[in-house]
């Protein structure tokens, strides 16, 4: 009994099976050797998506918070601001040009208004100043 132990002991991977023979397990030990390792680097994906996720979440609760500084400042100006808003103006240009700058990706130049809102404000006058 002495020396089966000792040659179970320097081959794990045998056992004995139920008719007295030995069995190879190497098989099913490898496989549950690839299944770790499959686990392992699971985990390891899953964290780092846990540390990109939380530090998004940091940036988006930043947002948020200066958001609220924002509305809290805003609604502390509210009484400076007049309480009745201010006449628009009523040429028919007017709802273009607003709509040029609200397209706006950048600051715009007069030019650029006039280009966009298609008004012909950009014409080139032929008129030269008279001498004085």
């Amino acid at each position: 009994m002495g020396a089966a132990v000792s040659i179970q002991w320097l081959t794990p991977h045998l056992t004995r099976g139920a008719g007295g023979g030995s069995v190879n397990l190497r098989p099913l030990h490898d496989a549950m050797d690839l299944t770790a390792d499959a686990a392992r680097a699971l985990a390891e994906d899953l964290r780092t998506q846990v540390d990109d996720l939380q530090t998004r979440l940091r940036k988006a609760e930043t947002h948020r918070e200066h958001l609220a500084i924002t509305r809290k400042t805003i609604t502390g100006l509210a009484d400076r601001l007049p309480a009745i808003a201010p006449d628009l103006p009523e040429h028919p240009d007017y709802p273009r040009i607003l709509a040029a700058s609200y397209h706006a990706t950048g600051p715009l130049r007069a030019k650029d208004v006039c280009e966009a809102s298609a008004t012909n404000c950009c014409r080139k006058t032929s008129k030269k100043p008279a001498p004085s």
